[in-house]
């Protein structure tokens, strides 16, 4: 699946060329010309990345990075800016930016920078070894799970599975991805049925309502969402 980025700049020309060069090298994009819009676009689709310009109308870069961090948005981000000052550099970085490239700036150099920041996110999301959502506590090393401190039963197909929902949080993943990335893409004899049976044991025992899930969502007709 196509990395999604989402570039946030208000100069027409510097927003177009971004645009058809991370098109061309087949990522999804996804454009806003206000920090305002911006800010919305992150939050509806959940983009893989973000470079933000920092001179921004209605909302500047500075602010749409802090309001992201603030609610737990954890979207690799990278700062565009045409200031040069080192303390600039550094607020950014403090508010949560995880790279910063200074106009002017060749291509090369930012789409180089891209693929390092998302390189670095990937290789995170592998070494996962715990996590915690509400009142749940997960060790994937030791495939061990609590609910309110009692000890949860959980197959160790059912631990692949939250990994990868976690991994991709916020995203919609297919049944397909589901078979592709726990069965392995050679598989022939698991159906979608059989997603769907997990899915539906796993709500059995990390929900506190499996009727009513607030973190294991369906969207009809694509896949299913994690949620904290």
């Amino acid at each position: 699946m196509p990395k999604k980025i989402l570039i946030i700049e208000d100069d027409p020309g510097i927003l177009l060329s971004l645009k058809d060069e991370f098109e061309s090298e087949g990522y999804t994009v996804s454009t806003a010309e206000d920090g305002e819009k911006g800010l919305e676009i992150a939050k509806q689709q959940r983009p893989d990345l973000i470079i933000l310009d920092i001179m921004l109308p209605v909302l500047d870069g500075y602010e749409v990075c802090k309001r992201l961090r603030m609610e737990g948005d954890t979207t690799p981000i990278i700062m565009l800016t045409v200031k040069d000052k080192e303390i600039d550099r550094v607020l950014g970085l403090e508010l949560g930016a995880d790279d910063y490239v200074t106009k002017p700036f060749s291509l090369r150099e930012l789409m180089a920078r891209v693929k390092a920041v998302l390189r670095r996110t990937e290789e995170r999301a592998k070494d996962l070894a715990t996590y915690g959502f509400a009142q749940i506590e997960l060790d994937f090393k030791k495939y061990e799970a609590k609910k309110k401190q009692k000890k949860l039963d959980l197959t160790h197909l059912e631990f692949q599975m939250l990994k990868l929902f976690i991994q991709r949080k916020g995203e919609v993943i297919s049944r397909d991805d589901f078979l592709d990335k726990i069965w392995g893409e050679d598989n022939t004899y698991v159906s979608f049925r059989t997603v769907d049976s997990h899915i539906a044991n796993i709500r059995k025992k990390i929900e506190d309502d499996p009727s009513n899930p607030k973190h294991i969502i369906s969207i009809r007709g694509v896949g299913y969402k994690f949620t904290d």
